[in-house]
Order: structure tokens, then C-alpha cells, then sequence
């Protein structure tokens, strides 16, 4: 039986999206100081992007397929 569990984030984030679309829900991330390294590929030559996030993101979902137009 293969496992149920979500295995990407990707994954989760689409999950989480099917979840919320049709309930105008809305996700509010605050983030203070984060720094994540991206990388330019794989392996041991892959130079590396710093990206700083600091201050508030919001994600807002809406089922547009259902709204009055």
C-alpha cells in the first residue's frame, strides 16, 4: 500500500490550496529575519541565492468558478 503521507511541498501546498479554495480562507505568514539558501542546481558546483524574508505574506484563495459575476 503506498504511503498516504505527502511526500513534496509542492504537494502539501496544492493540498492545501484544493482545501481552501470556495471558503475565501486566508493564510497569513509572518516571517522575522528567515534567510533560505537557493540553489543554482545540484551537486558540489551549484552556486547558492540568499533570499532574506522578513515582514508578513498573505495568501488569499478564492473559487472563482462559484462567484457572481
Amino acid at each position: 500500500m503506498p504511503d498516504a503521507h505527502t511526500q513534496t511541498w509542492p504537494d502539501l501546498l496544492i493540498g492545501l490550496y484544493d482545501n481552501l479554495t470556495g471558503r475565501r480562507a486566508e493564510i497569513t505568514y509572518q516571517f522575522e529575519d528567515l534567510r533560505i539558501k537557493v540553489p543554482s542546481g545540484t551537486g558540489a558546483a551549484a552556486t547558492h541565492a540568499e533570499w532574506a524574508l522578513n515582514g508578513t505574506m498573505k495568501i488569499r484563495t478564492r473559487d472563482t468558478a462559484n462567484d457572481p459575476k
